[in-house]
């Protein structure tokens, strides 16, 4: 006996928020990952283990970790704003 197809559900918008927030999420800590990785990759260079030419000097290395720095506060503050937003929470 054949089985019955029910009807498809309308998608939700809180089902809807909840995805694009985790999309968000997401992007986010891979920008987050990004510009780390690039902090470290200069670190090395400037070090003098030439992996990559970005970082010439420490003074240069070290407002690139600052920006890492403010990058990810902003990036974890949009995390938890778009978590919030994707839950539906206040």
């Amino acid at each position: 006996m054949p089985e019955e197809k029910k009807p498809a559900q309308p998608i939700s918008k809180s089902e809807i928020k909840r995805t694009v927030a985790t999309s968000l999420g997401t992007a986010f800590g891979i920008v987050i990952g990004m510009i780390w990785t690039q902090v470290v990759m200069s670190g090395f260079a400037t070090a003098g283990v030439s992996l990559t030419a970005a970082g010439a000097t420490w003074f240069q290395w070290a407002i690139f970790a600052v920006t890492a720095i403010v990058v990810t506060v902003i990036c974890v503050i949009a995390i938890l704003l778009v978590g919030r937003w994707g839950s539906g929470s206040k």
